[in-house]
């Protein structure tokens, strides 16, 4: 997950107040940290929708059911449905339909969403959100009075998926909060937001000042020998919830770099990647890609790794497809820069305690429970929809 060094004093939002919009952050950081049946992915009789309009979803539209055909790609049926490479929010529809986001299966019908997030012919976010609330409203239980509020703490500047800038802290703190009342839980909490992303781990949760830290990228701790310290750390030191949220790592190069085309990991031997300063390394590590069979370049910020690889200094950017899409678009280099079609890693996001949290695991636990209810009904999906919606509102606003 990667930080920067800049401290704000956290801003606590009670369970009572949070669901008013809270105030921009002054400062931003920049963050980014097998698989359980997705059921909820597909919503109360969308399932029966795709296979009635399965033979009909020859357009790769947005809104629409689409049969793939021989030689699609994710990134092609992006660019044609949405105007972008990013085929995110395609891979999370999909997500029980797809196992490796390079290869397709001839014939699978994939939803792709329209352009509020919602699935085609599918209730609204809203509509599934608001029937889950209603459910919870006639279990609720009074939370027992010996049982204190969870402290949840999040930080800014990782769009689009925290910051208090979105609804509700942004969809991962959604989920969070939703989860803790959901699944029989009916636990009170509060929310806060400090910036420097690293003292969340060495600090804040050690000494208890906060129990749940939302969210990080967690390495397969069956591989710790293979990580370096720092991704060590998290194995040794942090305990994480059921993955919450899976994003598609793509690795990006200029079209006519020897590596653009390469199709194993030990095929980067040489290699220049470039991963800012402080983000995680574990999915490199992984796979063998450390100094000195590559040589790793960590500049502060996205836009350094491609002005390096324009410049000829770096071969490999390896980031999240929906990173990138964005970046790319602000540097106006989208035509410029490719994704290998070969290899991709896809990466776990986990709510986190602390090891020497006495309650870190029940809390985990409870929070299991709600996502495990979540993904069932529905909300999950509702929710995660919603939240990049209204980041790409943002976006579009700003531009």
């Amino acid at each position: 997950m990667p930080y920067r060094k800049t401290f704000r004093a956290a801003r606590a939002l009670t369970q009572d107040n949070f669901a008013k919009k809270p105030r921009r952050a002054e400062s931003t950081m920049t963050m980014t940290s097998k698989n359980w049946t997705n059921k909820g992915l597909i919503w109360a009789g969308a399932l029966a929708l795709t296979l009635a309009l399965a033979h009909k979803g020859e357009a790769q539209e947005a809104c629409s059911v689409y049969t793939v055909q021989q030689g699609d790609t994710l990134a092609g049926i992006a660019e044609t449905a949405y105007g972008s490479f990013d085929y995110q929010q395609i891979f999370n529809a999909n997500r029980n339909l797809i196992t490796n986001p390079n290869v397709l299966d001839t014939g699978v019908a994939l939803q792709l969403p329209c352009a509020d997030g919602n699935l085609p012919g599918a209730g609204s976010a809203a509509q599934v959100i608001a029937q889950a609330e209603a459910t919870q409203a006639e279990q609720v239980k009074p939370s027992n009075a010996f049982e204190p509020p969870i402290k949840i703490v999040s930080g800014n500047g990782w769009a689009p998926f925290v910051g208090e800038n979105f609804e509700g802290g942004g969809m991962l703190v959604r989920l969070a909060t939703t989860a803790l009342n959901r699944g029989g839980n009916a636990r009170d909490y509060n929310v806060s937001f400090v910036d420097d992303w690293a003292s969340h781990t060495e600090t804040l949760l050690p000494l208890g000042a906060f129990d749940v830290s939302v969210a990080w990228y967690m390495p397969n701790c069956a591989k710790v020998d293979m990580l370096s310290d720092g991704m060590q750390k998290r194995c040794n030191e942090l305990d994480g919830s059921l993955p919450i949220y899976e994003s598609v790592v793509g690795f990006y190069t200029l079209p006519d770099n020897k590596y653009a085309d390469v199709r194993t990991y030990a095929d980067f031997a040489g290699a220049r990647i470039c991963r800012p300063e402080g983000w995680y390394t574990f999915d490199l590590e992984e796979q063998g890609l450390i100094d000195p069979v590559v040589t790793m370049v960590a500049p502060k910020t996205v836009e350094e790794c491609f002005e390096q690889m324009q410049a000829g200094a770096v071969d490999v950017v390896p980031l999240e497809v929906e990173s990138v899409a964005g970046t790319a678009r602000d540097m106006g280099i989208a035509g410029e820069i490719v994704q290998n079609a070969y290899l991709t890693n896809i990466l776990s996001m986990s709510f986190v305690t602390h090891k020497t949290n006495p309650r870190g695991r029940v809390y985990l636990a409870l929070l299991n429970r709600g996502l495990t209810e979540m993904r069932e009904s529905g909300e999950w999906y509702a929710i995660i929809s919603s939240g990049l919606a209204e980041a790409n509102r943002m976006k579009t606003a700003t531009n």
